[in-house]
């Protein structure tokens, strides 16, 4: 087929979600969801939602849920802006912040959704390698830019920056605008809402769907100078003045509010990953610390998609990169501790 208006049509590479499998009876680990329901807080907001309430538009910058998150950190709304999850805020904050005939720099090994915006968006970047050990070392972004993507921890390595390393970043690229995606960062022991107050130009993103157990509910905040959220709204409000849903508003705030359970399930995963790599180790493979909801492992002795094949054949699923630098890699999503004894009993098989 070759019509006069293909030559308009855009050309991209989408990214590429784990599978989604059909059957019940799976071990799912391949897209880092929480093992563990939403908080009870949450469930009571769902269940006590006044349905004819839907013929309402919610809130246009879902104020209860900029309180909410707000009062959780300790700062003023003003300070927090919130999407239709993190991808909704990063790819608006792609618009709002990256407008530079200079490139945005990123680690080469890191969450893909990042080229798929630059692409979409055209946006100029270039990628940083990280190293060997899959580090990402802050003096390789010393350099002129348009500004900086980085998740910390980062995606899929695991691997998280301490707050002196990112603080060095950000005192070196003061006349850009840097984006810490803290995606995973409840599973580690570094944030960086602390240094919004010091840093002008920082701007940190989290999301509710892991350590929140949101996933299926799609709620996200940034939090940032106040003058660099009024740039996220004027975006919002040119292409969805609406992001947010009401029964997401509600239920987000229900998350926030419960402090105890959202501490006390981050333990849980914590302890789990912890126990789990400890085994992985024992079986011989080889995998950095990890600062997230899930491991990056590879083993010496055995191919990484002979062993995602291996274990899909016995219903768990883990995520398989054929990538340049991660094809011998996986990424092993932390379940409960019921299902991470099922995958170590497969793996002692395999082993």
């Amino acid at each position: 087929m070759n019509r006069p208006w293909q030559k308009n049509l855009i050309n991209i590479e989408p990214y590429t979600a784990g599978e989604q499998p059909k059957s019940d009876d799976i071990i799912k680990l391949n897209a880092n969801e929480n093992p563990y329901p939403p908080s009870p807080l949450v469930q009571k907001a769902i269940a006590g939602f006044d349905a004819e309430s839907l013929r309402l538009y919610p809130p246009m910058d879902a104020a209860p849920l900029r309180r909410a998150a707000a009062k959780f950190y300790g700062l003023d709304p003003e300070w927090v802006f919130a999407g239709n999850g993190s991808d909704d805020i990063l790819a608006t904050a792609f618009r709002a912040f990256f407008n530079s005939p200079e490139p945005i720099l990123y680690p080469d090994i890191t969450y893909s959704f990042y080229p798929v915006w630059c692409d979409l968006l055209r946006v100029p970047y270039k990628t940083i390698p990280v190293d060997s050990s899959f580090c990402v070392h802050t003096e390789d972004y010393y350099i002129p830019n348009g500004g900086i993507v980085l998740p910390n921890p980062n995606a899929p390595t695991t691997i998280a920056l301490g707050l002196g390393e990112i603080e060095e970043l950000l005192e070196h690229n003061t006349d850009s605008i840097v984006i810490i995606d803290e995606a995973y960062a409840d599973f580690s022991d570094v944030s960086c809402v602390p240094l919004v107050k010091k840093y002008p130009n920082l701007v940190v993103t989290q999301t509710l769907s892991k350590s929140r157990s949101l996933a299926g509910m799609r709620a996200a905040i940034a939090i940032a100078d106040p003058y660099l959220i009024k740039y996220l709204d004027a975006v919002k409000d040119s292409y969805n003045s609406y992001p947010v849903d009401a029964v997401a508003i509600k239920a987000a705030c229900a998350a926030f509010e419960d402090r105890e359970y959202f501490e006390e399930t981050c333990r849980r995963v914590i302890a789990t990953r912890e126990r789990t790599a400890a085994e992985l180790r024992r079986l011989g493979f080889i995998l950095p610390d990890s600062g997230t909801n899930f491991l990056f492992v590879t083993h010496p002795e055995h191919k990484a998609e002979d062993i995602f094949l291996f274990l899909r054949e016995r219903g768990i699923y883990i995520r398989y990169f054929k990538k340049p630098r991660i094809d011998s890699y996986l990424r092993i999503t932390v379940g409960t501790d019921e299902q991470m004894d099922k995958l170590l009993s497969a793996l002692r098989e395999l082993c």
